[in-house]
């Protein structure tokens, strides 16, 4: 008894402790400017929607409605094609060992590369092919950024799956491009979910691109957000900027939440059916 009520407090104190800047942001985002003038703490005395409801309604300015269309277009551009390219990808390199020893670790080591070093040679060839703020051009980009993630979760999903399976398919006259639609995709169908998921959600945050290659038409909601902080001017406006980027989390988070059971037994697949 004592070691349970002991494991849930270690877990509670945990959770508080990780999420603790997100509480912050949702009790900010419930108070109003003259509140939080006098009360910066945790508690609220009079809650308010008055920064949702400015967000949401004064829309002359800075189109948060905008905002949210452009990141998920951009979004689930850069996690589609990313999946297609890494799927036919992962399976060549989980069926070569000369892919796994040497093509998948340069492409994942350029994730490891800053990506502000991309910036200047990536703004001039946007501005060359006419993609500069356009939700295509952030979602190629993007594109980018989520395929060594991608590869690396489809190659170590497609390696679990028995090279049984592929014999057996060409032995009844099937060849690779069959093997793997028909195959080895419906096995690895979590894997799959989870790198949409994993690729949404890093498409969703991406801050860094979208301020580069975006001004005005395709601005997605990581850089739309900062336009709130001063949005009527006199310093920082905390509780609209903390109502923008509440609603701004709620697209990944309520996918994560949806898609939970797909992650975890994707993550703890580990048999394959036969």
């Amino acid at each position: 008894m004592f070691v349970n009520a002991l494991r849930w407090i270690v877990f509670a104190v945990a959770a508080i402790a990780m999420n603790f800047p997100i509480v912050v942001t949702l009790v900010t985002s419930f108070k109003s400017a003259r509140e939080l003038s006098v009360n910066p703490g945790l508690w609220i005395n009079q809650p308010t929607l008055e920064n949702y409801l400015r967000v949401l309604t004064q829309t002359d300015r800075f189109n948060i409605y905008s905002y949210l269309w452009n990141s998920t277009v951009a979004s689930l551009i850069g996690t589609g094609l990313a999946i297609l390219l890494a799927f036919p990808a992962a399976y060549a390199i989980a069926r070569s060992e000369a892919g796994k020893r040497t093509l998948l670790p340069i492409v994942v080591n350029l994730r490891a590369v800053p990506l502000i070093i991309f910036a200047i040679p990536l703004y001039m060839m946007y501005q060359w092919l006419g993609l500069l703020d356009t939700r295509l051009g952030l979602g190629l980009i993007l594109t980018v950024v989520n395929t060594p993630l991608a590869l690396v979760i489809l190659v170590n999903a497609i390696s679990d799956v028995p090279l049984e399976l592929d014999e057996a398919a060409r032995v009844d006259g099937a060849n690779s491009w069959r093997i793997m639609i028909s195959i080895i995709r419906p096995v690895v169908r979590p894997a799959l979910v989870t790198t949409f998921i994993f690729g949404f959600i890093t498409a969703w945050n991406e801050f860094l691109f979208g301020l580069m290659l975006t001004t005005n038409k395709a601005v997605p909601m990581t850089v739309g957000a900062s336009f709130f902080f001063a949005a009527s001017g006199g310093g920082v406006q905390w509780g609209t900027a903390s109502a923008v980027m509440m609603l701004g989390a709620l697209p990944p988070v309520f996918l994560g939440l949806l898609m939970y059971r797909q992650i975890s037994g994707s993550m703890a697949a580990g048999a394959v059916k036969g």
